[in-house]
C-alpha cells in the first residue's frame, strides 16, 4: 500500500507515529510511506525584507526540525520511506499531494478538538477530510 503519512513535528505526529508501530499487523513495514511536511509560506510583505537565501534557510530549517525526529524513527522501524518537504497552506498540499501521487491512505494525527472548536477555530484535519478523495485515516 502507498501511505501519505502528515507530519507536524507536534504531539500528536509522535502519537500517531507511536500508534503505526504499536499496530504494524495493520500498517507495517512492508508498506512504501511518504513522510510530508509543510511549511506555511513567509507573508509576502514579510518575504521583501529578506534575500532569498535566508527565507530558503528558514523553509529549511522549519521542515528539518520536523523532519529530523521523524527520520529516526522511520529508519528505526526500518520502513521503507521517502520524505516530502512543501511550502503552502497545508490541508491543501496534503490533499493535493495525495490525489495526484495516488496514495492509498493518508495517516495523520488530530489534536482531538471538539466539533464545535473544530468549527470555530478551524482544523487542518478537517479541511483534509473534506478536500481529500484519497481515503484518511485520523488518529487521536
Amino acid at each position: 500500500m502507498k501511505i501519505l503519512l502528515a507530519v507536524d513535528g507536534s504531539a500528536c505526529t509522535k502519537q500517531m507515529l507511536a500508534y503505526l508501530a504499536a499496530h504494524d499487523e495493520f500498517l507495517g513495514a512492508g508498506h512504501d510511506y511518504t513522510v510530508l511536511t509543510v511549511t506555511m509560506p513567509v507573508p509576502a510583505h514579510a518575504k521583501g525584507f529578506f534575500d532569498r537565501e535566508t527565507v530558503a534557510n528558514y523553509y529549511r530549517a522549519e521542515a528539518d526540525e520536523v523532519m529530523k525526529p521523524v527520520r529516526a524513527f522511520v529508519a528505526q522501524q526500518k520502513w521503507n520511506a521517502s520524505f516530502v518537504e512543501k511550502i503552502g497552506h497545508a490541508p491543501t498540499v496534503i490533499s493535493e499531494l495525495a490525489d495526484s501521487g495516488r496514495f492509498d491512505l493518508v495517516v495523520m494525527g488530530s489534536h482531538g478538538h471538539s466539533s464545535f472548536g473544530s468549527m470555530v477555530l478551524g482544523s487542518v484535519t478537517t479541511r483534509v477530510l473534506s478536500q481529500c478523495k484519497t481515503p484518511v485515516l485520523v488518529i487521536r
